[in-house]
């Protein structure tokens, strides 16, 4: 759990001011010390967070890592996009995110485009993962630019001119080009390709200002690796357990669709990315280590939530309640969801997996539901179970 020394300051030996807003006045005596970068839309035409409160961000809010059984480079959440046009409707943009696991996130950023996210996962091996990722898009402009760098290729030749192109070509060519560049050792290995953009990519991550180890920066090339081994053919990988035939390649999760067979992941189109881009190089898409029912980290981060004066508009939750009901520590976590404070209208999303005929979301063809439940009832608790859980107040998808 964390301790007072985990609770490092934002870039000064005393702790920030309380009280609404108060924030703000230590983020911009920050922030004018360093230059920030272009803003891309009038939307997120904000301050930056400076490296010194994005990495003071993590270490305060981060608890003790635990344990879960995968890496968990890739959703398995085939029907994660099902949710969007619900969520648009919903008018929830502003605010704060928070959501667990990998990029699948960005997703849901993008469509509401919060003011500042969180990415709270019980794993530690999540908060590297999300460095990396931080790291790769920053660097890179554009989609293809973005995706090469991640599959361990060169980009093409004029990547700008790739940014009205549909995500289908963008995803065709890095494949074309993963698979033309042969021996992966040769090509992509010691003296190939990979190198270079992995030793980039790390002068980056060290530039955050994070406390991390050796063994960090080895277990994030090892997760940049096995997406440059494996390219878009990467698959959810849980340890002692056999693959599902429905887990979902990357390739497969880049070119979903929603309930309306409409393209709209982060990587879509160039104004979706461009949203996911700018907060990150905001620094306003924060990484952190917390358990959903664990004492400290949420309530932590409801506490900066205070200070900065802004509430919580969606928790992506995936299906981590189903565990919590497993280890009886469901109460904790709705302990944590009354602690934080939340809009009028904020929602939860969830995945579902198993036979989900009778779940009111329940999509044919896809094993895993997405729904949304307003955040509302998931804090008046009450629940006799996980089914009742998941089923309780569900917001039509139509």
């Amino acid at each position: 759990m964390a301790s007072q020394r985990h609770r490092a300051d934002l870039g000064g030996p005393s702790a920030p001011p309380r009280g609404p807003r108060a924030w703000l006045f230590v983020l911009f005596a920050l922030w004018a010390c360093e230059p920030a970068p272009p803003s891309a839309a009038p939307l997120l035409a904000q301050e930056a967070l400076p490296a010194t409160a994005f990495a003071g961000l993590v270490e305060r809010i981060s608890e003790a890592g635990g344990y879960f059984d995968t890496d968990n480079l890739v959703s398995n959440e085939t029907g994660y996009l099902n949710v969007m046009d619900a969520l648009g409707r919903l008018d929830l943009g502003g605010g704060v995110y928070i959501g667990v696991g990998p990029d699948q996130n960005y997703s849901y950023i993008a469509q509401l485009r919060p003011e500042i996210a969180f990415i709270a996962d019980v794993r530690r091996d999540n908060l590297l993962h999300h460095l990396l990722l931080k790291a790769l898009i920053e660097r890179s402009p554009t989609r293809v630019e973005f995706l090469s760098a991640l599959h361990g290729v060169e980009p093409p030749d004029d990547p700008s001119s790739w940014a009205p192109a549909p995500v289908s070509e963008v995803v065709d060519w890095v494949d074309s080009a993963w698979s033309a560049s042969g021996d992966l050792d040769a090509a992509r290995g010691a003296s190939g390709g990979f190198d270079v953009i992995h030793s980039e990519t790390r002068s980056m991550i060290e530039a955050y200002g994070l406390a991390l180890s050796e063994d960090d920066f080895a277990t994030i090339r090892r997760f940049h690796r096995s997406f440059a081994d494996r390219g878009l053919s990467l698959r959810f990988t849980s340890f002692g357990r056999a693959p599902r035939a429905y887990y979902p390649t990357y390739r497969q999760l880049t070119l979903e669709t929603d309930v309306d067979g409409d393209q709209v992941s982060y990587l879509a189109t160039s104004e979706r990315y461009g949203v996911v881009r700018a907060l990150h190089r905001s620094n306003r898409i924060v990484p952190v280590v917390g358990d959903m029912a664990g004492p400290e980290s949420l309530r932590e981060m409801g506490q900066v939530m205070r200070e900065m004066g802004v509430e919580l508009h969606a928790f992506y939750t995936s299906n981590v309640e189903f565990y919590l009901w497993q280890s009886r520590t469901f109460d904790r976590w709705i302990d944590n969801v009354r602690s934080l404070p939340a809009r009028e209208g904020a929602v939860v999303i969830r995945s579902y997996f198993g036979n989900g005929r009778g779940h009111p979301s329940y999509v044919q063809g896809y094993y895993a539901t997405q729904s949304l439940q307003p955040w509302a009832t998931l804090a008046a608790g009450g629940f006799s179970g996980y089914w009742d859980t998941i089923t309780r107040d569900v917001i039509p998808l139509h």
